[in-house]
C-alpha cells in the first residue's frame, strides 16, 4: 500500500506568533515580499532551501518543525 505524504509550511503561524507582518519578514530575511506572500498563501509549489533558511534565521526558530509539518495521509 502506498502512503501519501504532505509537507505543509507554517510560515503564517510563525509570523503571527511573533507579531510581525509579511512585509517585516521580507525586510528582515531579504526575500521579496511577493515571494513571502506566495509562500504564506501556499501558491508557491516549490520553495528553495535558501529561502527557507533565510526565513528560519529571520524568525529565529528553535526547530524546523516551527516552519514545516510533514504528515502521512
Amino acid at each position: 500500500m502506498n502512503k501519501k505524504y504532505v509537507v505543509r509550511l507554517k510560515i503564517k503561524e510563525a509570523i503571527e506568533k511573533r507579531g510581525i507582518t509579511q512585509k517585516k519578514l521580507a525586510e528582515i530575511s531579504g526575500i521579496r515580499e511577493s515571494t513571502i506572500s506566495d509562500i504564506v498563501r501556499g501558491t508557491r509549489t516549490v520553495i528553495n532551501f535558501e529561502h527557507l533558511s533565510k526565513i528560519a534565521e529571520a524568525l529565529e526558530v528553535d526547530h524546523i518543525t516551527e516552519l514545516i509539518d510533514f504528515e502521512s495521509q
